[in-house]
C-alpha cells in the first residue's frame, strides 16, 4: 500500500454522520422592506424609481433611457426582459441580447451606453442587488457599460445576504455579483472615486408584481 493509499484509508476510518445545522434566521427585522432597500441604496450612491406595476416600469425604462440619449443597449435574456419586445419599443437604439448574439459581446459592452439586467434579489439591509449569470445572463451586461439598469420586482426583496442564502433552492451558478450602487474606490487618502472600475451609475427600476 503507498503512502497515499494508507493516509486515504486512515481518512475513511474517522468518517462519521453528522447533524448540519438549521438554515440561519435573520435578526434583523423591517417594517418595509422596499423603503429600506431605497434608503440603502441611494446612501450608496444608487438611484431608484418606484413603479406600481410592470408597464410602468417599462415606461420608466424608456424616460431613463432617453434622458441617457441612450443608442447602444446590451441586455441579458431573463425575467422580465425575456418576455418583453424592447427593439420593437425603442426601434432608434441598438440592441445586443446575450445569448442570442455572443460574438464580440464583450466589445459591444465596452462601447454600450448602458447594461439592463434584471435581478435575483435585492437585499434590503444594504441596498444590493443580486445579479447571477447563466445562459443568457451575460456577466458583462452589468459591469462594462458605465450605467447599468435593473428592473426589479419587488417580490425579490428580502431581508439580508444571509436570509436570501437560507431561502434559495438549486445550485448556485458560477458567477454570482452582488452589486450596492456605482463602482466606487478609494485611494490610501480615502478620497472616493466613482465609476473607475466598473459603471458610474446604477439606476433600480423597482416595481410592483
Amino acid at each position: 500500500m503507498s503512502d497515499r493509499d494508507q493516509i486515504l484509508a486512515a481518512l475513511r476510518q474517522q468518517l462519521r454522520t453528522v447533524e448540519h445545522p438549521s438554515a440561519w434566521q435573520s435578526r434583523r427585522q423591517f417594517d418595509d422592506l422596499a423603503e429600506r432597500f431605497c434608503t440603502a441604496l441611494t446612501a450608496a450612491h444608487g438611484e431608484v424609481h418606484r413603479a406600481g406595476t410592470l408597464d410602468a416600469a417599462l415606461a420608466t425604462l424608456g424616460a431613463v433611457l432617453a434622458g441617457l440619449a441612450v443608442r447602444q443597449a446590451a441586455l441579458n435574456a431573463e425575467p422580465p426582459l425575456a418576455d418583453v419586445d424592447l427593439a420593437g419599443r425603442w426601434p432608434e437604439i441598438q440592441w445586443r441580447v446575450a445569448g442570442e448574439d455572443d460574438e464580440d459581446l464583450r466589445a459591444f459592452c465596452a462601447a454600450a451606453d448602458a447594461g439592463i439586467t434584471g435581478v435575483d434579489a435585492l437585499l434590503a439591509e444594504t441596498g444590493t442587488i443580486v445579479v447571477s449569470s447563466g445562459p443568457g445572463n451575460s456577466r458583462l451586461t452589468p459591469l462594462l457599460p458605465p450605467v447599468h439598469i435593473a428592473l426589479a420586482p419587488a417580490s425579490r426583496l428580502t431581508t439580508d445576504l444571509f436570509t436570501w442564502t437560507a431561502g434559495r433552492r438549486g445550485d448556485l451558478p458560477a458567477n454570482v455579483t452582488l452589486i450596492s450602487g456605482p463602482s466606487k474606490t478609494a485611494d490610501i487618502e480615502q478620497t472616493m472615486a466613482i465609476g473607475v472600475h466598473g459603471p458610474k451609475r446604477l439606476i433600480v427600476i423597482l416595481y410592483d408584481d
